[in-house]
């Protein structure tokens, strides 16, 4: 099943942001190559900046996806104000029924 991770950060946090990302895109990377990440970008604020963070990934049961979303580096920072994960289903374009 897919659980979309839907992340807010911290107001003032965008530091944070930029100096952990590194280590984020390298999580996204081994998730990438298990499988599990269908995709991932993040949120913008009216200025471009990034201030949330969306992930969608392929995981068993949600407590499954919980535990993907607490191993995030950017959750491990402290970056987000808070974390929302909802099972998903990827109706339209899901390049896995192209």
């Amino acid at each position: 099943m897919i659980f979309a991770i839907i992340c807010r950060d911290k107001p003032g946090h965008l530091e944070t942001r930029m100096s952990t990302r590194p280590d984020h895109v390298n999580y996204l990377n081994g998730l990438n190559e298990n499988g599990a990440l269908k995709f991932a970008g993040p949120f913008l604020d009216d200025d471009g900046k990034p201030c949330g963070s969306l992930v969608a990934v392929e995981a068993e049961d949600k407590a499954a996806a919980e535990l993907i979303a607490a191993a995030d580096p950017y959750a491990l920072a402290g970056l987000f104000e808070s974390v929302e994960i909802r099972a998903w289903n990827w109706v339209f374009n899901n390049p896995e029924n192209a």
